[in-house]
């Protein structure tokens, strides 16, 4: 008889107990349906809205998985909270984790930070030609953590997107032009006006470059041995190398043709007089 009464109190205890969970534990079922089916709208309407952005898509899909993850994890609080969990004890551990997973992720978590201003203000984009952290290349990639260039020698850089946030970045594609200098010197007998129209001429029969604004030849220097002549001209940023080799090649042909003298360094070598 007493086994049985133990038993009996023992049910009561379980159904005492269950009648006073069943109301919370109904709540936070309801609660987790609502704010689920909440979510889904809301993630709908963040689509919707990057859909008329015209932002990078790692961005959109970056922020529309944190956004995402944010309110799952306010659900998951809400329904613990409910069902009994003290909320500053919850905070506490919360936070305690975060501060660790911090400190263990510094790194990452700059590079995190630099990716997400890089994917933001956009200095530059992928296809650019850029010049950061001392390597030149083409962007290939931009991600969270860190943006891939391709070099010259088709070799892919990686750099980490926290320096290259907070680097010097020289963006060779922003504006539609670009204009070149160069530099070419001259014998001291030679005709500098000769030389300035010939190299004028070189731009006017090249189409890739600007007729305005208009390229300029001038004095840039009398050196040691040669009249330094300075040509600026401007070209669109996408055919910026086709003209500017073309001036380079053309301006030792056509001065050859005229008889313009290119100084160069000379070494004379004297055999030592046998005594």
């Amino acid at each position: 008889m007493n086994a049985f009464e133990n038993y009996q109190t023992y049910i009561d205890e379980a159904v005492d107990w269950t009648l006073g969970v069943l109301p919370n534990l109904i709540t936070a079922v309801v609660i987790f349906i609502v704010g689920y089916w909440i979510i889904k709208l809301i993630n709908k309407m963040v689509r919707r809205f990057f859909a008329k952005k015209d932002y990078e898509e790692t961005l959109e899909s970056f922020l529309q998985s944190f956004i995402s993850i944010a309110l799952k994890a306010l659900l998951f609080v809400l329904v613990v909270t409910q069902l009994g969990v003290k909320t500053s004890s919850l905070v506490a551990i919360i936070g305690a984790a975060g501060l660790a997973i911090g400190l263990a992720l510094q790194g990452s978590l700059a590079n995190f930070a630099g990716g997400v201003l890089i994917l933001i203000f956009k200095p530059f984009k992928v296809g650019d030609f850029i010049s950061a952290q001392g390597i030149d290349g083409t962007v290939k990639e931009i991600s969270i953590f860190n943006t891939k260039l391709s070099t010259f020698g088709n070799q892919i850089a990686i750099l980490p997107n926290g320096q290259l946030s907070n680097g010097n970045i020289v963006n060779y594609n922003m504006e539609s032009t670009r204009r070149d200098k160069i530099d070419v010197g001259i014998g001291y007998g030679s005709n500098i006006k000769e030389a300035k129209d010939i190299l004028l001429k070189i731009c006017a029969d090249n189409p890739n470059i600007n007729t305005e604004p208009a390229p300029e030849v001038y004095v840039g220097e009398l050196g040691d041995s040669s009249v330094n002549l300075t040509l600026r001209f401007w070209a669109n940023t996408d055919v910026f190398w086709p003209a500017h080799f073309y001036v380079i090649e053309q301006t030792k042909l056509r001065f050859d043709a005229a008889g313009i003298e290119i100084p160069f360094p000379q070494r004379v070598m004297h055999q030592p007089v046998k005594s």
